[in-house]
């Protein structure tokens, strides 16, 4: 992989925009393997003097997980433990973050108080070494050690993973699914327990493994035996395998009925006198599981009657085997938002819309496949954008879109238990989707890349932006506007494209604004805090309303200004109050 990375990142882009081969690597894996685009992986990239030994902060507010990233860009064979004491020390630092922003640069001083918000939030907290060499045997047992310690901690609980040459390889090519491990195992199997039966031409076996014969399994520990799953262990803290050990230790003899269970697919197994012999075993789903079980090992050995079930595909075709892989790394864990797909309010939703527009279609499940060549692809919407331009618009709190666990959870009463009409709905649609376009690489709107950074949750607040444009002029500040009567003016008067520039431009100039106030007051400016905070929609109507003021002084602007009011006048009947959400 070194060689791989070095040739990567000999590129213009990398060499142009990094300083050493070492922010470079960083920025390679987080746009490699977490899949950031341009802006968001330079904004994550807190390297160089003051650094306090963190290369880089990623917070992922989607899986809500702050990843605490360190690099080392090693042509060696092996490391030592130095790297993970570097690790241990960033973690030991963070419990004081006060203290570990004096003296940190810049980057990493606005990253920490974006952390201390996460940190508030509940977020979990991953320290991952990236490395392109192997850990010397003595650094392993170190590994165990740090892991245990950042896991157990009472007062900052984590998680640390090393990202090797070999799992770093593995990360790269699982799209392709190059790479086969070679486990050969046999399973012990007990009378009435398990099946085997044929599915067209492919064998498979379906069985109650012990709990306790599970620790046995080569390949948990290393990581060698999930070499296929999206990802690796995510430690004993997080909630989901919190809930694993509490039933092996508590309910252990009702495990068989409170798990999925396992997927693993082999290249060739067969049954004698009980035993199941499997060669190449890979399991694809029950990475989680397996690594909770294997940590729980001493209360598993002791759980005589508890079973866990396995299902085993014989799988000789390569592409096959990696199809199975791909469908089943494809799973995602159950969310708040998969829990309202069948809200009776939401299907009646779904019923209206999808009557009012015969060739549309509601998306209420996440992963639904539609058909194209049946439904018009202008009138597909899904529940959970819908969910984020509600809050952002009839709330006007697109300082909370960002999170669908509170817009499906805590607030979705205020949202959904409602009759909303299927044209608003379309409106929002149409109106997100228009200004969404324009959040490309070539930056059509002129916005600072900061806020390109943040293109998961920051439109929403352009969405916001032109509901404030439709309230100030129509001097209405404390509604909301109608958003199908809203699109109409705009496409009416043909004013759609210069309405959605003018939010994007009054949303840029509120966090550039907002950004000066604070350096001119000695402060420290968080762009991500700022935009998930109700300072933002304060400073984001000043400027819509400092923008109008300005274009009553020139005579141009002036003529604009009375065209504006004219094309965008509503009547009051299509203004209604603000639905609560905090």
């Amino acid at each position: 992989m070194y060689q791989k990375i070095l040739t990567d990142i000999g590129q213009d882009y990398y060499q142009t925009t990094y300083q050493n081969d070492g922010q470079r690597f960083v920025a390679w894996y987080l746009r490699n393997i977490h899949n950031l685009d341009i802006c968001e992986t330079k904004d994550c990239i807190t390297d160089g003097a003051g650094d306090k030994q963190i290369d880089a902060i990623y917070i992922d507010n989607e899986n809500s997980t702050i990843y605490i990233i360190q690099g080392k860009f090693y042509q060696d064979s092996s490391v030592d433990a130095e790297p993970l004491r570097e690790v241990l020390s960033s973690w030991v630092q963070i419990k004081n973050l006060e203290k570990l922003q004096n003296g940190a640069n810049q980057k990493l001083q606005i990253k920490i108080q974006e952390m201390a918000t996460a940190i508030e939030d509940n977020y979990d907290i991953c320290f991952e070494l990236i490395v392109t060499s192997e850990l010397t045997e003595s650094a392993k047992k170190d590994l165990e050690v740090f892991q245990k310690e950042l896991s157990e901690d009472e007062t900052l609980q984590a998680n640390l993973f090393v990202i090797d040459n070999d799992l770093l390889k593995y990360k790269y090519d699982e799209a392709l699914n190059k790479n086969r491990p070679y486990i050969n195992y046999n399973f012990t199997l007990e009378e009435g327990k398990y099946m085997q039966l044929f599915i067209g031409n492919t064998k498979a076996v379906i069985a109650a493994i012990p709990l306790k014969d599970c620790v046995k399994i080569p390949g948990i520990k290393d990581g060698s035996l999930f070499r296929k799953n999206v990802r690796q262990s995510l430690g004993t803290n997080n909630k989901v395998n919190k809930g694993i050990a509490y039933t092996i230790k508590n309910s252990a003899k009702d495990f068989f009925f409170f798990h999925n269970g396992i997927t693993a697919i082999c290249s060739y197994m067969n049954i004698k006198n009980n035993l199941l012999s499997v060669k190449e075993l890979n399991v694809v789903n029950g990475c989680q599981s397996l690594n909770t079980i294997f940590s729980c090992s001493e209360s598993a050995k002791k759980c005589s009657k508890a079973y866990i079930m396995f299902r085993f595909y014989e799988i000789e075709n390569a592409d096959k085997a990696d199809k199975i892989s791909t469908s089943t790394n494809s799973q995602s864990a159950v969310k708040a938002r998969d829990l309202r797909s069948n809200d009776k309010s939401v299907l009646e939703m779904k019923k209206a819309y999808e009557q009012y527009y015969p060739r549309g279609y509601f998306k209420t499940k996440r992963g639904e496949n539609v058909d194209n060549t049946r439904y018009n692809t202008t009138y597909i919407v899904d529940l959970t954008e819908l969910g984020k331009q509600l809050i952002a618009w009839h709330s006007q709190r697109p300082t909370i879109s960002y999170s669908e666990t509170k817009i499906f959870d805590k607030y979705f009463d205020q949202l959904f238990r409602r009759t909303y009409s299927p044209e608003n709905i379309q409106a929002l649609h149409e109106l997100f989707n228009a200004l969404y376009k324009k959040w490309n690489k070539e930056n059509p709107m002129g916005l600072n890349e900061t806020l390109l950074a943040m293109k998961a949750y920051a439109p929403y607040h352009q969405l916001y932006a032109i509901s404030v444009i439709f309230c100030e002029v129509n001097k209405m500040n404390d509604s909301v506007p109608s958003p199908s009567v809203v699109l109409e003016k705009m496409k009416n008067s043909n004013n759609l494209d210069i309405i959605i520039d003018t939010a994007g431009n009054c949303l840029n100039l509120a966090m550039e604004t907002a950004s000066s106030e604070a350096t001119d007051n000695g402060k420290i400016f968080v762009p991500q805090n700022w935009i998930k905070s109700k300072t933002s929609l304060k400073d984001i109507r000043t400027a819509v309303k400092q923008y109008l003021a300005s274009l009553r002084i020139f005579p141009d602007g002036k003529k604009m200004l009375e065209k504006f009011t004219l094309d965008l006048k509503m009547p009051k009947e299509n203004f209604e109050a603000r639905w609560t959400a905090d």
